[in-house]
């Protein structure tokens, strides 16, 4: 069966041949965004350890190589969706392979394969429809989105390092980095944005969802700075953050960790009572419950503060404090 099929799938693609180009991701420590560099770029100091952005641990091996060809068959639908803020075209793409395509099977977490034909940029999402017999590989997935455009990086030129969030997420992931010399909490779990938190991320971990229509303004209008021309609004979020992994007492030290960071900082005022609720999240085969919870703030801040904060999220930081005096440094 499988020769039979290789055989039709030759006759009508005619020896397609799809180039794929090797993208790896690149996060805005200062808001979590994430872009996808092309792996050439990323030796750059524009991008690979620099100040501005911090980039996925990808190893010589596993940039290489940094582009490759399928030879297959591949079929695309168009869905063309109207929605109140844009009208775009959904592509379907399906991409049936003789072989498989190991490349795009075993990645990093940090690395995308990007292909291209027929002016569709496309990424594989799921393998499907597999079947030993045929000895045929379905890969499935949807063409870019057009305003997904700006996320993916070609050249320099078209990244920036400037804040793209407008609400009070910088200020949520710089918490679990801070710490007081009085803090009496034990660590904290590492902040990632709602939707981009990594692959496979093992707990304890939170993510921040800032729910959209609950940014309000609480100023009649906003401050214009009249020497820099930078404009600062005092606003209000309802923030849900969700904890992975996370037992009571650590749960307990993050509620507490934040109406310290709230007092010491000033960046975000807490506006409500703040609870943790215990969460249900299952799995059939192993008949129990993750340990998730959430808990809930409504925040006010300056939207100028935001784009101050600086602070580079990273998963670990170990501070040396030197004090000089008298007898040398201690």
């Amino acid at each position: 069966m499988g020769s039979d099929l290789e055989a039709g799938i030759q006759a009508i693609a005619l020896n397609q041949k799809i180039t794929f180009k090797m993208y790896g991701r690149v996060i805005l420590p200062i808001d979590g965004y994430v872009f996808w560099v092309l792996s050439s770029l990323l030796p750059q100091p524009a991008f690979a350890k620099s100040g501005l952005v911090t980039a996925e641990e990808l190893s010589e091996e596993e940039m290489e190589p940094r582009q490759l060809h399928a030879i297959g068959s591949l079929h695309y639908t168009a869905d063309f969706r109207q929605e109140e803020a844009e009208n775009y075209a959904a592509n379907r793409v399906v991409f049936t392979s003789t072989e498989e395509i190991q490349e795009l099977n075993a990645i990093a977490p940090g690395v995308m394969w990007i292909g291209e034909f027929a002016g569709l940029r496309f990424g594989f999402s799921s393998l499907s429809s597999r079947y030993r017999q045929a000895n045929l590989w379905h890969y499935n997935g949807f063409a870019i989105y057009p305003d997904m455009g700006p996320q993916i990086i070609d050249n320099v030129q078209q990244f920036s390092s400037d804040l793209v969030v407008s609400n009070s997420l910088p200020a949520w992931l710089a918490i679990a980095n801070y710490v007081p010399p009085w803090a009496v909490w034990g660590s904290l779990p590492t902040m990632f944005p709602s939707f981009l938190a990594p692959d496979n991320e093992p707990p304890p971990f939170a993510t921040v969802h800032i729910i959209p229509e609950s940014t309000t303004a609480l100023a009649s209008a906003p401050t214009i700075d009249p020497t820099t021309s930078t404009h600062t609004q005092l606003c209000s979020d309802r923030v849900r953050v969700t904890l992975w992994g996370v037992r009571n007492q650590m749960a307990m030290d993050f509620v507490d960790a934040v109406y310290r960071y709230s007092a010491d900082t000033g960046l975000i005022g807490i506006m409500n009572v703040p609870v943790i609720r215990d969460e249900k999240r299952t799995q059939s085969e192993l008949r129990t419950i993750a340990m998730k919870k959430s808990v809930e703030f409504e925040v006010s801040y300056l939207q100028g503060q935001m784009r101050n904060i600086a602070t580079q999220v990273i998963k670990t930081c170990v501070p040396k404090i030197y004090i000089a005096g008298r007898d040398g440094i201690k």
